[in-house]
């Protein structure tokens, strides 16, 4: 194995060039003495696999045309075991059906032609690190994500955030759930209310039983009863046969009502009636039936402004009310709107089949910076259509409003606003004010790394949350991470 670092230490990006000819070896040495990478070069396939399997290898140039294992051989049992490592040939005049072959076959990502040219070699490298950076970042972030989902799969369903705001909401959740107790949930349209409504059903006694959502301001009044209660034939016009309504199926479950204050008033009389007796008849039936219910509901409204509107009937809120949850804007959520966002970005890459690594930094200020309106829902709809419309990798400002539609004097002020940051740390040294030689100095590196590794540490591990602490990007703490994982390796 011969191996060149032109910086004496450790890089952090490694290539490995493959090639049965030596004076190709030293050539391809001599080009790559000042490039940012460590650089390994091996004279055959096997031992070029040999050191990937001793070694963090990034990039693979390789030639084709090689004895007892071509090149094509070679990078396809590289793209097997170390499908995230990028694959270039290096091709002459006569193997380029073999090149072509490589490619149809998912072996390579690029090649470059004997005789190369020095300046083009250098800069398909470049291409080849920058692309290798990327996907580096993107493993983190899938990590990162993976993690988030584990957290919220065991505990609060598909909630994603951990800002202070935050809090009180899970708090009261994960001591609300286990009860029988009915939930009165408030907040602004997008805030998260039916998600809210899942956790508490998710972690109560009932999670086994069916959690029936009925949204009342999407149901014409006129229906409403008959989908909270069910009917029976020939009720009304067009009641053809039976039919159960979220009464009934909810029975031993969770029925959560949506909207309560766009329910009709008087339907609400007949709602605080069920919810007293547990029991109800259905459209055009004398029969009772009672069922065993616990009730969550939810409005966008302020209640006592809804209650004085005469929305919404006292009583029934009171009878409701027995636990309060309130959701916090998206705006009030500190950093969450940039995990909320790399999760959808995520969801969405996938289902549209699309490599997204991240967002550049101007996006990623516009989305902790923007208002949102709208909240979650609108932050959602946003990543889902910059996807769609986007080839990535990086998401843009301009990506995001494609949806948002913020006039240009609106993002300007939004770039011109204080840098991603909550906070800022201030170290002391632990010697300030005592005179004397006797004050250990730490490298800068030193000091950097020690900061980055306090903020996680403070952070819980949050990238998102640490970085924003620290004043930089989330990608440039991603960078600096992977970068001491491979020191270590």
């Amino acid at each position: 194995m011969e191996k060149n670092d032109s910086n004496g230490t450790a890089s952090s990006l490694q290539i490995l060039f493959v090639d049965d000819e030596r004076s190709i070896l030293n050539s391809l040495r001599r080009v790559t003495m000042d490039i940012d990478a460590e650089c390994f070069f091996a004279s055959s396939g096997a031992e070029g696999l040999a050191i990937i399997k001793d070694n963090n290898i990034d990039v693979v140039v390789s030639d084709m045309m090689m004895p007892k294992m071509t090149g094509a051989e070679f990078l396809g049992e590289v793209a097997a075991h170390y499908p995230e490592t990028i694959r270039i040939a290096l091709s002459g005049a006569t193997d380029q059906q073999t090149v072509l072959d490589a490619v149809n076959q998912g072996h390579i990502w690029g090649y470059l032609n004997k005789p190369w040219d020095n300046e083009h070699l250098l800069v398909t490298l470049d291409q080849a690190i920058f692309l290798r950076r990327l996907i580096l970042e993107r493993l983190m972030l899938q990590r990162t994500v993976k993690r988030l989902e584990q957290f919220n799969r065991g505990h609060l369903a598909d909630f994603i955030g951990d800002s202070t705001a935050m809090q009180p909401v899970y708090h009261i959740i994960e001591k609300a759930a286990p009860s029988s107790a009915s939930v009165f949930i408030t907040g602004s349209s997008g805030t998260g209310k039916e998600v809210a409504a899942a956790a508490i059903h998710r972690l109560s006694k009932r999670a086994e039983q069916p959690l029936i959502t009925l949204n009342c301001a999407a149901i014409p009044s006129e229906l409403l009863e008959s989908e909270v209660f069910g009917h029976i034939k020939g009720a009304f016009s067009g009641a053809i046969s039976n039919r159960d309504g979220a009464a009934s199926l909810a029975d031993g479950g969770t029925l959560f009502l949506d909207e309560l204050a766009e329910m009709d008033i008087a339907l609400q009389s007949k709602l605080l009636r069920f919810i007293q007796t547990s029991s109800f008849q259905r459209v055009g039936s004398s029969k009772t039936e009672t069922v065993d219910i616990r009730f969550v509901c939810a409005t966008n409204k302020n209640p006592q402004q809804a209650i004085d509107d005469g929305l919404l009937r006292e009583d029934l809120f009171y009878r409701l009310n027995v636990i309060s949850l309130e959701l916090p804007d998206l705006k009030e959520r500190e950093w969450d709107a940039l995990l909320l966002a790399n999760h959808f970005l995520q969801v969405f890459a996938k289902a549209e089949d699309k490599l997204f690594i991240g967002f550049d930094e101007d996006a990623e200020q516009l989305i902790h910076d923007y208002s949102w309106p709208g909240n979650v829902r609108q932050l959602e709809n946003a990543i889902n259509s910059a996807v769609i419309m986007s080839d990535g990798p990086l998401l843009t400002v301009a990506d995001m409003n494609v949806s948002l539609k913020i006039t240009d004097g609106d993002l300007k002020d939004l770039q011109c606003s204080e840098p991603l940051r909550q906070k800022t740390i201030s170290v002391s040294p632990k010697n300030a004010g005592v005179e004397g030689p006797s004050i250990a100095v730490k490298s800068l590196s030193e000091v950097e790394k020690e900061a980055i590794e306090n903020a996680m540490l403070h952070c819980g591990d949050n990238v998102s949350k640490a970085a924003s602490l620290l004043d930089v990007s989330p990608s440039t703490l991603y960078r600096k991470i992977q970068q001491w994982e491979l020191e270590k390796a």
